[in-house]
């Protein structure tokens, strides 16, 4: 029979592309002879939506190789193969579980419909004896650490980050301990696709993109310190957030944070740091700020349910929404009556990338004053966006909308907002060059 220390592990990787501060990949660790990883660039996520957009695009598919390039090399120093497939994780994670004698399951835990369908697909293919062990790694502030449940999160984010900053406490980060030198080599063939493989178009990284970043914890870890220590700009982030060109005006940490490759806990402690070490002011704490709404998102999401992906929202309201497929693609191609919507929706078309500002805007027209259904305005962020959220996507769409948690029912006015934030026209000169206005 065997011991628990004779016994393989999995970390089945998802989203927590990472191996600092990631507790599963402790767990994993620590409870086995040796662990085994994967990683299921999974086909349905590359399909067509109900809304007709690829799940998937080559922005963000592109980034994804990326990380998932990183990451192996990231577990071969921790001695841990990383086994990555092109199929379902319900058809490959049982062979490589039979393969490998894997005893236990580690994972990050995850509550959308799609994820916990997928979760249930495997385990209805795994031995019985096989254990699950899901652990929250995606938050700031841990489920456990809130004062109060899902079922009472309070209705406006004000409320929520007030009961958070005074009674909650953010956990440590998660330090790993490398695995034995003294393993078995374990023979692993598996290859990295290509954008080809998940047919998908090749791209080249556009020279005004404010995002020319690769994917991966390496490159993440490296944007954290040259945004924090070397250039200082955490110093100035709450008075350049709202910038549209250019790499520097804002983090540009949401790619990294979206798929897990860099964790809201590490961002945090580095703040800290950067507080002790130079200086404490309105954007440092700016951007922990940014931090609380992600994790509001998540709460949100985890309190409604599907009710972040219907029409009616959180509020069930019922507005006249139309699907003008013309409109739509208007919007999509940046030939609308706004030009700095347009700006905004060709910089997102040409590099998978829009600012916090831009979305805002391009969001508001499409669900205020085209009046779409703005599912369609998410369906369309979600392909195309380097760093798609589902909580964060669906729950600002919901916002701006008008059917999610902040019952007034905003507008924003483009024109002012253009003259606001271009006010010189620089930015929607620089991708409307061929379009006068």
């Amino acid at each position: 029979m065997q011991t628990k220390q004779d016994e393989n592990t999995l970390i089945w990787f998802t989203n927590n592309l990472r191996i600092h501060d990631n507790s599963a990949l402790k767990k994993a660790i620590k409870n086995s002879n040796q662990t085994i990883a994967v990683y299921c660039f999974d086909p349905r996520q590359f399909e067509t939506s109900t809304f007709g957009f690829k799940k998937t695009e080559n922005y963000r598919a592109q980034f994804l190789i990326e990380t998932i390039t990183d990451l192996r090399q990231q577990l071969n120093t921790l001695n841990i193969p990383l086994f990555v497939y092109t199929e379902k994780p319900e058809h490959c994670i049982p062979a490589l579980i039979k393969n490998q004698a894997i005893s236990n399951i580690y994972l990050q835990q995850e509550w959308t419909d799609e994820a916990v369908f997928i979760l249930n697909e495997v385990k209805k293919n795994c031995p019985q004896t096989i254990s699950f062990i899901e652990s929250y790694d995606q938050f700031l502030f841990h489920p456990e650490d809130i004062p109060f449940n899902t079922e009472t999160l309070p209705k406006v984010f004000t409320v929520f980050r007030k009961q958070l900053e005074k009674q909650s406490s953010v956990r440590p980060l998660t330090h790993i301990d490398s695995q034995s030198t003294d393993l078995k080599t374990i023979e692993n063939d598996t290859k990295i696709p290509t954008l080809e493989d998940l047919g998908l178009g090749q791209i080249s990284r556009h020279p005004n993109t404010a995002f020319p970043f690769k994917g991966g914890e390496t490159e993440a870890l490296k944007r954290l310190h040259s945004y924090f220590f070397e250039t200082k700009k955490l110093g100035v982030y709450k008075k350049t957030r709202n910038g549209l060109i250019g790499t520097e005006f804002s983090s540009k940490f949401s790619p990294w944070l979206a798929n897990g490759s860099l964790s809201a806990k590490q961002i945090y402690y580095e703040v800290n740091r950067f507080e002790k070490e130079h200086f404490k002011n309105e954007s440092t704490y700016w951007l922990l700020f940014e931090l609380l709404w992600r994790d509001y998102f998540k709460y949100v999401s985890l309190k409604h349910g599907n009710q972040i992906f219907k029409l009616g929202g959180l509020l069930n309201k019922n507005y006249d929404w139309s699907q003008d497929s013309t409109k739509i693609k208007q919007w999509i191609d940046g030939k609308t009556e706004e030009p700095f919507v347009n700006a905004n929706m060709l910089e997102l078309k040409k590099t998978g990338w829009m600012s916090n500002r831009g979305r805002q805007n391009v969001a508001s027209y499409f669900a205020k004053t085209l009046q779409l259904d703005w599912r369609i305005g998410a369906s369309y962020f979600e392909s195309l966006l380097i760093d798609y959220d589902v909580h964060s996507n669906y729950g600002n769409w919901m916002y701006v909308a008008g059917v999610g948690n902040d019952p007034r029912d905003r507008k924003f006015n483009v024109k002012l907002q253009a003259e606001r934030y271009d006010t010189n026209g620089k930015y929607q000169r620089l991708w409307l060059q061929d379009t006068l206005f």
